[in-house]
């Protein structure tokens, strides 16, 4: 992979991080838990690397908007699955949103792709 290509790999390599540390987050009980704790903080470390990667060639402010909404959806599905924290009807609504957003970014801006 080249370029914005390449950057859009370590993007998703960064949002499964992030959603992964999280996730991690949530199961430390505000970090009583040693092996969720230490999870969150190396999950958050490599999210945040490759986040420093894709800025290499995808646009500051469309790198954050696709891993923060990507991270959004995914988390609210997990957090649904793993700890029953199902989210009511405006909830919904708004992460249908968020990923709209996301796709509408992906498919049809220039900018994603400079």
């Amino acid at each position: 992979m080249k370029g914005w290509k390449m950057g859009y790999g370590y993007l998703a390599i960064a949002i499964v991080f992030e959603v992964i540390a999280t996730m991690a987050l949530k199961a430390s009980d505000g970090f009583s838990h040693a092996i969720s704790s230490t999870v969150c903080v190396i999950g958050y470390a490599v999210a945040f690397y490759f986040l420093s990667l894709v800025l290499k060639t995808v646009p500051v402010g469309v790198a954050y908007a696709i891993w923060s909404g990507m991270g959004i959806v995914l988390i609210g599905l997990l957090s649904a699955v793993f700890f029953k924290q199902i989210p009511d009807l405006a909830a919904v609504i708004g992460i249908v949103l968020i990923l709209a957003g996301v796709i509408v970014i992906n498919v049809f801006s220039t900018a994603a792709n400079q």
